[in-house]
């Protein structure tokens, strides 16, 4: 059995381990699902009111949070859904097309 960190681009479809014995947690964050992005959301501070609402709304857990306020986006993780845009209340949060 492979441990998900083993387990890569390279690796034959034959050595894979079924999904239902992968036991490791977290192993998300080894992931950059950063790329997947088309549309990214722009943090603008001064508009923001640090009421923390977008926080538990990310799916991806990309809002961090440091002495109570937060901070500019996980671009490692984001992947550009854009609920952080529509549910916050300051317009602290801009969305606009994913420039490579």
């Amino acid at each position: 059995m492979r441990k998900a960190a083993e387990i890569n681009e390279h690796t034959p479809w034959q050595e894979l381990t079924p999904g239902a014995e992968i036991y490791e947690p977290a192993t998300s964050k080894l992931v950059n699902t950063g790329d997947w992005r088309t549309m990214t959301p722009i943090f603008i501070e001064d508009k923001c009111k640090h009421c923390l609402i977008c926080v538990p709304f990310c799916p991806d857990s990309s809002i961090p949070v440091a002495e109570g306020k937060r901070t500019d986006f996980d671009f490692m993780h984001c992947k550009g859904c854009g609920i952080c845009y529509k549910v916050c209340p300051f317009g602290a949060i801009q969305f606009e097309k994913e420039e490579k």
